[in-house]
């Protein structure tokens, strides 16, 4: 994800949760990072304690893994804020 994502796009991403989802929800993340084991491990440790269920899959090359976490919160600004805190990763890109 580029490091600064404009806050039009969050605003968008808020409304469109509030408007798809009712709240507290599951959500799912989508992410892409280099395979290094510490930028997975950064992820890992931004979803830990949070009940997040997290699967990861390594591509065929495995230059990439692809991690995948369900997670169930509270309302579209806790959503936004774990973007925001997996955006600070080296390398990640957020699907």
């Amino acid at each position: 994800m580029e490091k600064e994502k404009s806050e039009e796009f969050y605003s968008r991403l808020k409304e469109q949760l509030l408007e798809n989802s009712s709240w507290p929800s599951k959500y799912l993340y989508k992410f892409i990072v280099p395979t290094d084991e510490d930028k997975i491990e950064q992820i890992n440790t931004i979803f830990d304690n949070t009940g997040a269920v997290i699967e990861s899959k390594k591509s065929k090359k495995g230059t990439y893994t692809s991690i995948s976490v369900t997670v169930q919160l509270e309302s579209p600004d806790a959503v936004i804020a774990k973007y925001k805190e997996v955006s600070q990763v080296e390398g990640v890109i957020s699907l």
